[in-house]
C-alpha cells in the first residue's frame, strides 16, 4: 500500500508518508464569507471530502481542519447598516454549511473562525517582527497601524510557485506607501476611517485587524501544530495566498506543511467561475433543481487536479451512471437469498490502486461500472452468488467516495421524500396493469406501460413481481 500525491510545491507526484501514520493532518483553506457558495466552492470542498474519506480508509483516522474567513475586505465591503459584517459573515457561513452538507461533505474535525485566533494572529506577526522578517508602516504616514512582511528578508520567498520577487506583481492589500517593497503583503491592518469600530481589535501596532494571509498560518497552527501533513486549497489560491502563507510560517520558525494539494478549477465556457468575474453558478440554484447525490457525483467524478467545465449533460451523465448503480444494487437485493452477505466486501485492487495513484476517481469509478456490467450479467444468468458478490464490491466502492445511493444521506431510514412518493405512484401504476392483465383487457395494460415508459421507467417482469426503475 502506497498512496501517492501530487504535490504543487515539488511539481511532481510523492508517495505519501504521514508525521504519524494513525493521524493524517489535513488544513485546507475555508471560504470567505462574503456571499453564498457556488459550485466551484462545491466542487473543491468535495474533492478534500474525497481525499479525507481514502486516507481514512488507508490510515484509519485524520484530523481535518476547514478555516471560515469571517474577517476580510470583501465581508467588510458586502456588510450594510441593515446587515453588520459579522451578521452576514454568520448568514453566509450557514449558507456554505448547507450546500456541504447537501452533497454528503463531512462535517471537519474542526472548523476554526478566523475572528477567534486573533491573539495567535498577533503572536504570530510580533515572531516575524523580532526576526526581522516584518516591519511597522511609518507612523507618520496614512498607512499607520499597518505591518508587513518584508519579502527580500526571506530567501525561499517564491519557492512553492517557482517564481523570482521581481517577477512578481505587486501585492494590493494595503496602501503601498507604508511598504518597503511593493510586493510586502500586510500580516496585520491599521484602522481606517469608514470602517466600522467592531471589526478592529487592540494590537502592540495599534488598533486593526488581521491580513488574509497571517489568518490561516496561525489557525493551522494552533489546530495541528508547527508541521502538519497536508495543507490543501483551490489552484487559484497558490499565489499569492499560499505562497505567502509558507514565506511567513517559515519565516516564523515553523515547519509548515509537508505537501500541497490544490484542486483544479470549474469553468462555465472554458472560463473561471469567479464571483469577481459574474459568471458564477449559486449551489442554491444548482440543488433546486438537481439531486444533491447527482449533483456529488457530477462534481467528484471528474480528476480532481482537472479544470471542470460545467454544462447540463454534465448532471445528465451524473444522473443516468447513478441510475445504473442504483439499478443494480436493488436487482441484486431482490434475487440475492442471502441479502447482506457480503456487506464487508473488500475493495477490488483496481479500485484501490487507482485511488492510491493521486486519487484516481475517474479510473475508480470505471471499476465500479465495470463490477455493475459484471453484475447484471450474472443476474441475467442466474448466478445469484456472483451478482451479490459484485453487489458488495460495489457498494464498497461507492461507500468510500460517497456516492452509494442505497446509504444515507441518500435514502431515509422510514422511505420519506421524493423517493418514496414517486414509488408509491408507480407501483399504483404497475397494480392497475396487473389488474387490467388479469381480466384480459389488453388495450388498458398497453396504455399504462406506455404511460410509464413515457415517463422514463422501466419495467422488469420477474417471477417474484414487477420492479421498476428510471431508464437510463
Amino acid at each position: 500500500m502506497t498512496v501517492r500525491l501530487y504535490d504543487t510545491k515539488a511539481q511532481a507526484l510523492r508517495d505519501f508518508v504521514p508525521i504519524d501514520p494513525a493521524n493524517v493532518t489535513i488544513y485546507v483553506c475555508g471560504p470567505t464569507v462574503q456571499s453564498g457558495p457556488h459550485i466551484g466552492h462545491l466542487r473543491g470542498a468535495l474533492s478534500f471530502d474525497i481525499l479525507r474519506r481514502w486516507l481514512s480508509h488507508r490510515f484509519g483516522r485524520t484530523t481535518f481542519v476547514r478555516n471560515v474567513t469571517d474577517i476580510d475586505d470583501k465581508v467588510l465591503a458586502n456588510a450594510s447598516d441593515d446587515e453588520p459584517w459579522w451578521a452576514l459573515a454568520y448568514r453566509m457561513e450557514l449558507a456554505f454549511t448547507r450546500a456541504y452538507g447537501a452533497v454528503g461533505i463531512l462535517p471537519p474535525t474542526y472548523e476554526p473562525r478566523a475572528t477567534a485566533s486573533i491573539p495567535q494572529m498577533q503572536e504570530m506577526v510580533q515572531r516575524l517582527i523580532d526576526a526581522g522578517h516584518a516591519y511597522p508602516a511609518d507612523p507618520g504616514t496614512d498607512a499607520a497601524g499597518d505591518v508587513y512582511f518584508d519579502v527580500r528578508s526571506w530567501g525561499d520567498y517564491g519557492s512553492l510557485t517557482n517564481q523570482s520577487i521581481d517577477a512578481m506583481e505587486a501585492a494590493e492589500d494595503a496602501d503601498p506607501r507604508g511598504k518597503r517593497d511593493a510586493r510586502d503583503f500586510a500580516l496585520w491592518k491599521g484602522a481606517k476611517a469608514g470602517e466600522p469600530a467592531s471589526a478592529t481589535w487592540d494590537s502592540p501596532w495599534g488598533p486593526g485587524r488581521p491580513g488574509w494571509h497571517i489568518e490561516c498560518s496561525a489557525m493551522s497552527r494552533r489546530y495541528l501544530g508547527a508541521q502538519f501533513d497536508i495543507h490543501g486549497g483551490g489552484l487559484d489560491l497558490r499565489f499569492p495566498h499560499h505562497e505567502n502563507e509558507l514565506a511567513q510560517s517559515t519565516a516564523a520558525g515553523d515547519a509548515f506543511a509537508r505537501y500541497w494539494v490544490h484542486n483544479g478549477l470549474v469553468t462555465v465556457g472554458g472560463q473561471k467561475m469567479s464571483k469577481s468575474l459574474f459568471n458564477f453558478i449559486l449551489a442554491d440554484d444548482v440543488l433546486s433543481v438537481r439531486d444533491p447525490l447527482t449533483v456529488r457525483y457530477a462534481l467528484g467524478a471528474a480528476h480532481y487536479r482537472s479544470s471542470l467545465d460545467i454544462t447540463e449533460s454534465t448532471f445528465d451523465e451524473a444522473d443516468a451512471a447513478l441510475d445504473r448503480i442504483r439499478t443494480f444494487l436493488e436487482r441484486a437485493a431482490r434475487a440475492d437469498g442471502h441479502p447482506g452477505r457480503y456487506a464487508d466486501a473488500e475493495l477490488p485492487e483496481a479500485f484501490a490502486v487507482a485511488m492510491d495513484d493521486d486519487l484516481g476517481v475517474p479510473q475508480a469509478l470505471a471499476v465500479v461500472h465495470e463490477t455493475v456490467r459484471a453484475g447484471n450479467v450474472a443476474l441475467d444468468a442466474g448466478d445469484t452468488d456472483a451478482a451479490a458478490r459484485a453487489a458488495g464490491q460495489v457498494s464498497a466502492m461507492t461507500s468510500v467516495l460517497g456516492v452509494n445511493p442505497l446509504e444515507a444521506p441518500w435514502t431515509t431510514a422510514d422511505g420519506s421524500g421524493a423517493a418514496s412518493a414517486l414509488d408509491t405512484l408507480v407501483q399504483t401504476m404497475i397494480a392497475q396493469r396487473a389488474a387490467a392483465r388479469a381480466e384480459k383487457d389488453w388495450a388498458a395494460a398497453d396504455r399504462i406501460r406506455d404511460a410509464i415508459a413515457a415517463a422514463g421507467i422501466a419495467l422488469e417482469d420477474s417471477a417474484d413481481g414487477t420492479h421498476w426503475s428510471l431508464d437510463g
